[in-house]
């Protein structure tokens, strides 16, 4: 299982991670609020600017202060090698 740093020593499930996705838009903030309304929200900004918004497998939604950039970065290794097998494909 591989586990990813998502600030303040928190970590994720690299399988579990469904989307990561930037929380400025209205259905993204709607999608936070219900997920705090059902007790499945996250919150591991610690009180900072949330940044990006991780959607999990299990429903739980997590909010973030790192940038998607610097999810995506940290996430890095398995998306680069999935792009090069699928521009191979073509």
């Amino acid at each position: 299982m591989k586990l990813i740093n998502i600030g303040f020593g928190s970590m994720v499930s690299a399988q579990r991670v469904i989307a990561i996705v930037s929380p400025d838009s209205a259905p993204i903030k709607r999608l936070g609020q219900e997920a705090r309304e059902r007790g499945m929200l996250i919150d591991a900004s610690f009180g900072r600017k949330t940044r990006s918004v991780l959607v999990m497998d299990s429903d739980h939604v997590i909010w973030s202060s790192l940038s998607v950039q610097q999810m995506t970065a940290r996430f890095g290794n398995g998306a680069e090698q999935e792009q090069e097998i699928e521009e191979d494909e073509l």
